[in-house]
């Protein structure tokens, strides 16, 4: 009888207690606290906002989203932000899982390989704008470089002070949901059927969730956009045993947008694209395929580790492992 087993990242759970309400339960409780913690964010965000002079008669304005404010663009971070230590509360409490175990096979972010994962995420964004560049107007959802640049303002600082400090934290924060604890969940609900099965859904179920989160109003070719980033990023949380690419390629991708949008187009069409052609699709699947190769390769040539070693039968929720 064999003394280990490598777990996948999203077979993690199995070294908590287990019990097939967990998941579930837990999925439900993500729900309520990502929602109860983006109303409190909405109440913070307008006590600052009246404590620096804001009409009252205003506040509500800048947080309706439209058009987007920089206000309505913190409130959009700091939501998602807080939806980590609301994932760190779940796995804890319904799974008995150390923060760390959320982030990678090792429990904890491997930093020296997030920080090889953001210049590789760079070099397929320039891989990316060169594709935009030679093709045919791809629309709202695409990259667009063209035009004058937007004049410097005070609410263009405000926008680019929010974007570098807070973005960051919604990146992860989405990730830490979408490809954390959801694939986790998702992997754990449909394990029974075989590890395939398993990491099929742990990878598209979540990238669908993802795509419709932003949305149920947004045109085919945004939404394809945002489930092929999904499915991409889930792939990799499988085969590099960690969320630390899939934050890599988030942060990037939306420095990118929001400094376009900044440059040379409107932040409300950047947060809420419409009128996307689907010449953005081969835009996407430039960025998509070329940082996913880019990192396997990258993942390969390190020995990264893709899986953890679980005692069969035992936990190991307090064991610190190694990082890479």
């Amino acid at each position: 009888m064999p003394l280990s087993e490598d777990l996948r990242y999203d077979q993690l759970q199995r070294l908590g207690p287990r019990g097939a309400w967990r998941p579930w339960v837990g999925l439900l409780l993500l729900v309520l606290l990502v929602m109860a913690a983006q109303l409190v964010m909405s109440v913070v965000v307008m006590v600052v906002l009246l404590a620096t002079g804001t009409p009252s008669g205003d506040v509500s304005d800048k947080l309706t989203g439209d058009p987007v404010t920089p206000s309505f663009l913190a409130l959009v971070n700091l939501g998602w932000a807080v939806a980590i230590p609301a994932v760190w509360l779940i796995a804890r409490a319904l799974h008995g899982q150390a923060p760390g175990w959320v982030a990678s096979v090792v429990r904890g972010i491997r930093w020296r390989w997030l920080l090889a994962c953001l210049g590789l995420s760079a070099v397929a964004l320039v891989a990316t704008v060169v594709v935009a560049a030679v093709l045919p107007d791809q629309g709202a959802s695409g990259v667009e470089l063209e035009g004058n640049l937007n004049p410097w303002t005070s609410t263009a600082r405000d926008f680019l002070l929010i974007t570098l400090l807070l973005t960051p934290l919604q990146a992860a924060g989405e990730e830490y949901v979408f490809r954390g604890y959801l694939a986790q969940a998702f992997g754990g609900i449909t394990a029974r059927f075989g590890p395939q099965v398993s990491a099929a859904v742990a990878v598209g179920l979540p990238a669908l969730l993802f795509a419709l989160a932003h949305g149920l109003g947004q045109d085919l070719p945004t939404f394809f956009d945002r489930f092929a980033f999904g499915v991409v990023a889930g792939v990799l949380v499988l085969l590099t045993g960690g969320l630390e690419a899939g934050i890599a390629m988030h942060v990037l991708n939306n420095f990118l947008a929001f400094g376009l949008a900044l440059s040379f187009g409107d932040m409300t069409e950047a947060l809420h694209p419409s009128g996307g052609t689907w010449w953005s699709i081969p835009v996407t699947l430039t960025q998509s395929l070329s940082y996913l190769a880019l990192a396997l390769w990258a993942a390969r040539r390190t020995g990264l580790a893709a899986r953890a070693k679980a005692p069969m039968g035992g936990a190991i929720l307090d064991a610190r492992r190694g990082r890479v």
